[in-house]
């Protein structure tokens, strides 16, 4: 990989990804100018320097990496683009966030208008480090930039030619996973505001196991805000390919409804809450009308 590698932005998965860069020789950058006090510190401790600038991202690098909560990714990828524009700098664009094929499309309709090129990536599985080693799948004519980051410790796989093939993997993915979860969440909730929990688990007994599913439930209300974009991307994918988008939208409820409480605060440095308080506190949110 010639030149250094910018990361948009250093969240738990950006930054995550910039520590396998850095640890594979990459000099990667981030804009933190306006970011959290954690932000900054994950990038302190991932080895990701400051750029001072969106401007400075784009003048510095060689490839930019777009990896934040769906909802912001065409803002983002518009702030860049301007950037790129006041610079005359078009490093390559890999969008690798959730969002749907057609919205992969409109941002890189926007970044080959600048000059720049664009790749279309999508990430499934959690933030690299123990235990968790992500696939990030990439579509596009030209990928080769992007696959060039194996070599620093990266599992990219490339799907196809066409802009939305891997942002579309992801998608169909993700609705296995999150939209799963919001059910089972949904289902429990459901189940304890009705004091009924515990012979739902025993009833249950050894034709589901639920525990794996209450796992998941459990470590969703961190994410639960950023997810609710993600589900509707999904939405919005099925709608676009004549199926219905109301199974994903109601995920989204699912995920909006657990994002108005107080679990939501809590940060990935956090322990996860027990399920009993969880679904208490979603049970309670649910009947104040959300």
């Amino acid at each position: 990989m010639a030149g250094p590698v910018g990361i948009i932005s250093a969240g738990d998965m950006g930054a995550a990804i910039g520590a396998v860069l850095v640890s594979g020789g990459v000099d990667v950058a981030a804009n933190l100018t306006g970011r959290s006090e954690l932000t900054r510190l994950r990038a302190h401790e991932a080895g990701i320097r400051d750029a001072g600038s969106t401007d400075a991202l784009v003048e510095e690098c060689g490839l930019l990496l777009s990896v934040l909560p769906p909802s912001e990714a065409v803002s983002i990828a518009e702030e860049v683009a301007g950037a790129m524009a006041r610079t005359g700098s078009t490093p390559v664009f890999a969008e690798c966030n959730a969002i749907a094929p057609q919205t992969v499309v409109r941002i890189a309709t926007l970044m080959l208008d600048t000059g720049a090129p664009f790749i279309d990536a999508g990430i499934i599985g959690g933030p690299p480090g123990p235990g968790s080693d992500p696939h990030i799948y990439c579509s596009g004519p030209d990928t080769s930039v992007l696959e060039s980051l194996r070599e620093c410790g990266l599992d990219i796989r490339r799907v196809g030619p066409g802009f939305g093939q891997a942002s579309g993997l992801k998608m169909v993915y993700a609705a296995s996973t999150k939209g799963t979860t919001a059910v089972w969440t949904e289902l429990l909730t459901a189940a304890e505001a009705m004091g009924l929990t515990d012979a739902l688990l025993a009833e249950f007994g050894d034709a589901v196991d639920p525990a794996r599913h209450i796992k998941a439930a459990t470590q969703m209300p961190r994410r639960a805000r950023r997810w609710v974009g993600e589900m509707e991307e999904i939405a919005a994918t099925f709608e676009h390919l004549g199926l219905t988008p109301r199974i994903l939208l109601g995920a989204a409820d699912m995920f909006r409804l657990t994002g108005e409480t107080s679990l939501a605060d809590q940060t990935s440095r956090e322990p996860d809450p027990e399920l009993g308080e969880m679904l208490r506190a979603l049970a309670e949110q649910a009947n104040t009308g959300g």
